[in-house]
């Protein structure tokens, strides 16, 4: 078969064409000479792959799916290929060819999904069970359904070295992890999970390679750039020397966990940290390809991005990267201040104040261009335009829990009520919610940071760089909490991260607490409308605050919230307190109820006094006047 009329899918790896024919491309600039290094029994055969231009060496082998091979580099060593589809021994063992079609997909009828209206999952699927394979987390997925959840992002699966980690030292960004099974049991699990309804998107690590089994430099110098800030590794180079197969080869990857795997989108990690001057910015092309690859199917597009650059969800036309939502730092880190009263480090900034959350269900950010005294400079970027399902909030989700000095879960460092009431926030706003893996039982596991990364040498340097980042923490920097934190290397960490699904059985108020919140989101006429400039907020005590929700005819809802003690709202001369006309206000749901382990419903008569129960979230509704409103007394 000549080279030259050989159709490929994608421009990169190894791809069966025929029975019993395997077609190898790999970008390679830097080498004279490549070789397929095929393992067979007894030894390995050689065959020499094609230079074409601009790089690339290609050629056909005989050779089919479950094939072993290494690339050889100038007649010597041998490695990887850097677009492997599988590792089945890791990033230093040989590559494996894959067939994606054997796999008999049963999804044809799903047709993606849209961010507006979705509760979203992360979760990490080496800890979601005690088996961490794709295999046990698809036997959960009837639960996440049943609590409500309708959307989930799994935590980044390309290959790493080692035994475990959180994955966001991928070296392999084809090959799905051989320590969750193998590629057909990650198809499964998303073909599994689109028979229930759910759909997936995968967090995808686009700024910096792991440091252990990355042999992209065997084959070029360009892949990184080294005159980058670098934060946990040198930056890729998107947009320097030879960069157009780099881009490309991102590009790709975009298109094949797509078309491929047949996942509902992505959240592109730490994009703070993805540099790139081109005309199209990475992530936008990558996104733009993606959604090319999805076709008729919709996909969800969303980033992590620190300094809160809004233009990562404005359309292209407008100079945006058109993604769909972004992570919203702001309202964790007030929520946190506000649960546990721990405003030290990044969360110095923010008092968890009432106001803070007003500001934040109207405008969306806090810091939209500010100072922010922790980096001394201006944050964020003007947001009071974008739609409210834009901003994904969340209490927990993997950096933040691991954040607590043993990686513990909220629910443990605030009382009942708190929790309940500031859950009851999260599900009600208009904003995008996001649980993180066993939040909606309340789970008690931790979840701190592990990795198997490396020798001894360099496992020893991850510690000391873990340690060194939470001792921004005042209450972490102590001699004595630095000799009690979880090291990362160690099996035990990651033993103890796992979920314990026994708790589902015993929190059932907790759980109960989540479907009913996510049901009444979705179910309630008003609650599940995400409109823009549609809520208005007001402070009423210096520990209490209203959102009212605006609605068509009278159809209007009053979520009032108090992170302290008791309080009578006297004088009651806020106007979003009053009802629409005709109409009196009824509490139909409280954070406080009984059935979700509070001390039980308290009952308020609006035309009378406002009485506000502590650490608790009550949610009204107009109704026709049942009677005529209290005479006012002549005096």
């Amino acid at each position: 078969m000549s080279e030259a009329t050989t159709k490929r899918r994608y421009p990169i790896g190894a791809e069966v064409i025929a029975e019993n024919e395997t077609h190898f491309r790999v970008w390679a600039p830097k080498p004279d000479k490549i070789e397929i290094a095929l393992e067979k029994k007894g030894g390995q055969s050689f065959h020499s792959l094609l230079r074409e231009e601009g790089g690339y060496f290609a050629g056909t082998v005989e050779c089919s799916a479950g094939a072993r091979y290494k690339f050889r580099v100038n007649g010597g060593e041998s490695f990887p290929d850097p677009a492997s589809r599988f590792q089945p021994d890791g990033p230093h063992g040989s590559s494996c060819v894959v067939d994606p079609f054997a796999f008999k997909w049963s999804d044809a009828n799903w047709r993606g999904l849209k961010l507006p209206g979705q509760i979203m999952y992360e979760f990490h699927v080496g800890t979601f069970t005690p088996e961490g394979t794709w295999a046990a987390a698809a036997k959960k997925l009837e639960e996440l359904k049943d609590a409500g959840i309708t959307l989930l992002e799994m935590m980044p699966i390309a290959d790493f070295a080692g035994r475990f980690g959180w994955g966001y030292d991928g070296v392999d960004l084809f090959a799905p992890t051989r320590l969750y099974g193998n590629p057909d049991d990650l198809r499964a699990f998303v073909d599994r999970a689109h028979a229930v309804g759910l759909g997936v998107i995968l967090d995808v690590v686009y700024n910096h390679f792991g440091p252990d089994g990355n042999y992209l430099g065997v084959y070029s110098d360009d892949y990184v750039r080294h005159d980058l800030p670098k934060e946990w590794g040198d930056p890729i180079n998107f947009d320097g020397r030879n960069s157009a197969p780099v881009r490309e080869f991102y590009i790709t990857n975009g298109r094949y966990w797509i078309e491929e795997f047949h996942f509902d989108g992505f959240r592109f990690d730490a994009t703070q940290s993805v540099y790139d001057q081109s005309d199209e910015y990475i992530v936008g092309a990558v996104g733009r390809a993606a959604r090319e690859a999805a076709g008729k199917r919709s996909i969800v597009l969303v980033a992590e991005n620190e300094s809160q650059e809004t233009k990562m969800v404005r359309a292209r036309a407008e100079g945006g990267d058109d993604l769909n939502g972004v992570w919203n730092d702001d309202w964790h880190h007030s929520a946190v201040v506000a649960m546990t009263g721990r405003n030290e480090a990044y969360l110095s900034d923010y008092r968890g104040s009432p106001q803070e959350f007003v500001s934040i269900a109207k405008y969306g950010y806090l810091y939209q261009g500010q100072p922010y005294s922790w980096q001394e400079a201006p944050r964020g970027y003007p947001a009071f335009d974008l739609p409210p399902q834009a901003f994904i909030a969340f209490l927990e989700n993997h950096d933040q829990v691991s954040n607590f000095a043993l990686g513990d879960r909220l629910r443990t460092q605030t009382s009942p009520g708190m929790y309940r009431a500031m859950t009851a926030l999260l599900l009600l706003g208009r904003w995008t919610p996001l649980l993180f893996q066993g939040q909606e039982f309340g789970a008690t596991s931790p979840f701190c940071y592990f990795t198997d990364v490396g020798d001894e040498k360099l496992k020893e340097a991850v510690r000391k760089g873990r340690f060194k980042f939470l001792a921004q923490f005042p209450s972490t920097a102590s001699a004595e909490t630095q000799a009690a934190l979880p090291v990362p290397h160690h099996p035990g960490t990651f033993e103890h991260s796992k979920l314990d699904w026994n708790e589902r059985n015993r929190n059932h108020a907790l759980l109960d607490l989540y479907r009913d919140l996510i049901q009444l989101r979705r179910e309630d006429s008003r609650l599940r409308q995400q409109i823009p400039g549609e809520v208005d907020g007001a402070v009423l005590r210096a520990e209490c605050f209203v959102l009212r929700f605006f609605g068509n005819d009278n159809d209007d809802r009053l979520l009032l919230v108090n992170v302290g003690c008791r309080s009578v709202i006297r004088p009651a001369s806020e106007p979003l307190l009053a009802p629409p006309l005709n109409c009196e206000w009824e509490m139909f749901w409280t954070s406080d109820s009984f059935r979700y382990g509070g001390p039980g419903r308290v009952e308020i008569d609006p035309d009378f006094e406002w009485l506000l129960p502590a650490q608790a979230a009550l949610l009204l509704r107009p109704r026709p006047r049942t009677k005529p409103p209290r005479k006012p007394k002549r005096r």
